[in-house]
């Protein structure tokens, strides 16, 4: 239990002693500093519950207060707004927990089975910026709730069948027209054909893509592939695998510069031994009626105030399409997994989507009736144009495009003492996926934002950089100060005060942010509170500091503002590089 839970259930317990029944208490930072570090607004509350006045309550509540040594300039505002601040007793006690471990900061919540379904990337076509938000958001969301006691299982869940696999087997079967995957009376192994590479990949889907647009007869040959693929043609289905492994290779090489790790790798045609079962399910519960050839389920609800279309779940051809696959999906991670709650993330325009698979699984008894399923849509990343980041020539850029663009401008900034040039490319690098992640998270998770990797990339200001430029200066005044840290003992003035007090609402900022599904209070405290330590650092002279309690105090205080830094931005999946 954090130390401000702590002090809020004691204060909770008093309360109850003086005969109130309060079931929770919120210590709020104050925004009137000049009051008390925080305030307490439960009275106005209880006044309400048992018909007192709030002042009289909130005297009573201070008189009680003022007897723990713990607090001090207790008083009472307005009608009834309790400020208390702490001493410098219990911030120094504080202080030293989080000495031995910042994760003493943390309220762990009640643990639950979560499956999160993000990252989306499509098979045979290059990953691009529409990826990056989902691959950043779901995994910080990812670790936030394991840091808080949760299990978690994260699929990236690839889009592996569909249009695109038609269209990149038709091209090449019009560049290799040869190959053996093509000759249907051919029964033996495939292992010789395959050459084709990630960058010939890169290449294949627009051109096969642009070719059908134009060619009606083309795209009736994609779809007949498509659905021979689907049905198991065996040449196909061999070359389609082989595109597979190439494919995936180049997309977890990109997810891993991006510090996105999943445990699954699963994509759509793994639901497939369950699609069968799951139709059965839906006729067997009378879900399924006809509609122009095509089979739906209905899945409007009167308290609707939209209209709700229903879902179609088998094409008037008898094909399957993707929201058969989902359904099929959630059904297989039901029952291999069990999940409490299923999450997924992706772009806003998918909202309508997943509503209508939500219910339609819900009726079709696919998940259980208490697992809870929830769609978290986030907005996009754009150019300074205010449009979808692209290239120069208007298309869609691709992520390693971005990597580089902006890796090239944190390459600029780079101390010119690294001067291996291995190095010196790693640690660029990771400064560039800082600035994009750190980028990512200050808005809120829904909010459209604008991207300019200038400044972004900068060493001053909100950026990633900045950030990772602070927390490696903490490490070296500590590395320079080669002496073990063992407690705090003084509170030497407001500066340093100020820095405990950001330390003490860490909890509230971790909940809200886990609450809300989105990083943006994280990003502003991490820069909040690195904000405050360097004003500390400007204006104290830590290493040569006489006075051995304060300069112990001080680099513990530095110790612990570093490592809650680090144990930030690895939940951001922001890695610290040891120089910059």
């Amino acid at each position: 239990m954090s130390y401000i839970k702590l002090i809020e259930e004691d204060i909770k317990d008093k309360i109850r002693e003086l005969g109130y029944a309060v079931e929770k208490i919120d210590m709020t930072v104050s925004n009137r500093p000049d009051l008390g570090d925080f305030q307490i607004n439960d009275a106005m509350k209880l006044a309400k519950q048992y018909g007192e006045n709030p002042r009289d309550i909130a005297m009573k509540i201070k008189e009680v207060l003022e007897r723990d040594d713990r607090f001090k300039n207790i008083n009472v505002a307005g009608p009834g707004f309790i400020n208390i601040s702490l001493s410098d007793r219990a911030l120094i006690e504080f202080l030293n927990t989080l000495n031995l471990d910042v994760y003493n900061n943390i309220d762990k919540r009640d643990a639950k089975r979560i499956f999160m379904d993000y990252g989306g990337a499509n098979i045979a076509k290059t990953l691009h910026v529409g990826h990056l938000r989902s691959a950043n958001l779901g995994e910080a969301l990812k670790r936030l709730a394991r840091v808080l006691g949760n299990e978690v299982i994260a699929d990236v869940h690839f889009g592996d069948i569909g249009r695109q696999s038609g269209m990149v087997i038709s091209e090449i079967k019009r560049m290799h027209p040869d190959w053996k995957y093509f000759d249907e009376s051919y029964d033996g192994d495939y292992d010789d054909d395959f050459t084709i590479t990630s960058e010939d990949l890169g290449e294949i889907y627009p051109r096969a893509n642009l070719a059908s647009k134009e060619d009606e007869e083309r795209m009736e040959e994609v779809r007949q592939i498509t659905a021979d693929l689907e049905n198991g043609h065996r040449g196909y289905c061999a070359l389609w695998e082989k595109i597979k492994a190439v494919s995936i290779a180049e997309i977890k090489n990109i997810y891993l510069k991006l510090n996105t790790n999943f445990d699954l790798w699963e994509g759509e045609m793994d639901c497939y031994p369950y699609i069968p079962e799951v139709i059965k399910k839906l006729k067997d519960c009378h879900l399924l009626r006809e509609s122009e050839g095509a089979l739906v389920i209905d899945v409007a609800e009167e308290e609707d105030n939209s209209p709700m279309p229903p879902l179609v779940v088998i094409k008037s051809n008898g094909a399957t399409l993707y929201a058969t696959r989902e359904l099929a999906t959630l059904y297989s991670r039901m029952k291999r997994f069990n999940p409490d709650e299923i999450w997924y993330l992706t772009d806003m325009r998918q909202g309508l989507y997943f509503e209508q698979v939500f219910r339609a699984s819900k009726k079709a008894n696919l998940v259980n009736s208490d697992t809870l399923l929830y769609y978290f849509g986030f907005g996009t990343m754009n150019g300074p144009d205010g449009k979808p980041f692209k290239t120069r020539d208007g298309d869609v850029m691709d992520l390693k495009t971005l990597i580089s663009m902006v890796e090239e401008e944190t390459t600029k900034r780079l101390n010119p003492n690294i001067t291996d040039p291995r190095e010196r490319k790693e640690i660029a690098e990771k400064i560039a996926i800082a600035a994009l992640k750190y980028a990512d998270f200050l808005p809120f998770r829904t909010t459209d934002y604008v991207f300019e990797p200038s400044k972004f990339a900068d060493l001053e200001g909100k950026t990633g950089p900045y950030l990772l430029y602070s927390t490696i200066r903490m490490n070296s005044l500590l590395k320079k100060a080669d002496t073990q840290i063992f407690a705090s003992h003084k509170i030497s003035d407001d500066s340093d005060r100020d820095i405990i007090i950001n330390l003490l609402n860490l909890p509230n900022v971790i909940n809200n942010a886990y609450e809300m599904k989105s990083l943006n209070e994280i990003a502003e405290y991490l820069y909040k509170l690195t904000s405050s330590y360097n004003k500390f650092y400007a204006e104290h002279r830590i290493l040569t500091e006489e006075d051995e309690e304060v300069k112990s105090s001080w680099l513990t205080l530095t110790k612990v503002v570093k490592s809650t830094n680090e144990m930030l931005l690895d939940i951001l999946g922001i890695e610290v590089p040891e120089k910059m």
